[in-house]
C-alpha cells in the first residue's frame, strides 16, 4: 500500500490510500481522507475490518510523522518505508534553496550598485555573462537544468549549466551531491547501497552545507523505514530515476 498527501483545488489537501499491486486500475484507491490530520486518518481506515488490514505487509510513505502514526495504527503488521521520492526530493529542495540564496545576494548586490552609480551620477551598467544572462538572470533560468542529469541537458542547458558552475563552484559541489544520492537508489546490492548511504551523510557533515545537514539529519532519523528487507529490496519501477533500492529496512 501507499499513503500520501494530495492537493486537488484551490490548495485542500487529501490524503490518498492506495493499493499499489491494482497498478492504476480498479481496485487501486483504497480511501480519499479530507485533511491530513492523522486521527481522521486512523478514523477512516479502522472502518476496514482488522483482519484485511492485518494482511497489509508494507506501507509506502513520505517522512511525516503524521502519516508514520497512522499507518502503525490502522495496518499494524505492516513495514513501514519511505518512499524514495520523497528522500530525494528532500535533497532537491535543499539544492534549490541554494541556487535561490545565491539569487536574492545578487539580487542585493545589484540594488546596491544601481544605488551607487545613482549617488556617483553616473550610469549604472549591468555586468552580462557571454550567453547575455545577468548572474540573477543566470541562476533564476538554473532551476530546471540543475534538477537534471548532465545526460539529459541540451546544448544551451549544457553552456548555462558550465557558466553557473564557473561563477558558484559550490553550488556545482552541491549538485554533484544530489547526483550521488540518486545513484544510491539505482543500487542493485542491497549491503553496497546501505554502505553508500551512510557514506553520503559523512560526506554531507564534512560539505559543512546548511541545507544539506538538515537532510542528513532527517535521512538519519528515519532509517529505520528508508533501509528494506533484503528479499524486497529491487524494484523495476520508478516514478523519479528509471531504477530504484524501493528502501533497505534492517530485519
Amino acid at each position: 500500500m501507499s499513503i500520501d498527501e494530495v492537493s486537488l483545488s484551490k490548495g485542500e489537501l487529501y490524503t490518498y490510500v492506495t493499493n499499489k499491486s491494482a497498478k492504476g486500475k480498479k481496485g487501486t484507491l483504497l480511501a480519499s481522507i479530507k485533511g491530513t490530520l492523522s486521527r481522521d486518518i486512523i478514523a477512516v481506515l479502522l472502518k476496514i475490518p482488522l483482519e484485511q488490514r492485518e494482511q497489509v505487509k508494507e506501507v509506502t510513505l513520505d517522512m511525516a510523522n503524521n502519516m508514520a502514526h497512522a499507518v502503525k495504527m490502522s495496518f499494524p503488521k505492516a513495514m513501514l518505508t519511505t518512499d524514495h521520492f520523497h528522500v530525494i526530493k528532500l535533497a532537491m529542495e535543499a539544492l534549490q534553496h541554494l541556487r535561490i540564496k545565491y539569487r536574492w545576494e545578487e539580487m542585493d548586490k545589484e540594488n546596491q550598485a544601481i544605488k551607487d552609480a545613482k549617488d556617483k551620477g553616473v550610469k549604472y551598467k549591468a555586468f552580462v555573462l557571454p550567453n547575455d544572462d545577468s548572474l540573477k538572470q543566470l541562476l533564476a533560468r538554473c532551476r530546471y537544468i540543475i534538477a537534471k542529469t548532465a545526460e539529459e541537458w541540451t546544448d544551451s542547458q549544457a553552456e548555462r549549466a558550465d557558466l553557473l558552475f564557473n561563477c558558484y563552484p559550490f553550488l556545482e559541489i552541491a549538485y554533484k551531491h544530489v547526483l550521488q544520492l540518486r545513484s544510491i537508489y539505482k543500487n542493485t546490492d542491497r549491503s553496497k547501497a546501505v554502505v553508500e548511504l551512510k557514506n553520503w551523510i559523512l560526506k554531507t557533515k564534512s560539505l559543512n552545507i546548511k541545507e544539506f545537514n538538515t537532510v542528513a539529519h532527517t535521512i538519519q532519523d528515519k532509517m529505520d523505514t528508508i533501509w528494506e528487507r533484503p528479499s524486497k529490496c529491487v524494484s523495476k519501477e520508478s516514478s523519479y530515476s528509471g531504477h530504484f533500492l524501493t528502501s533497505f529496512k534492517k530485519v
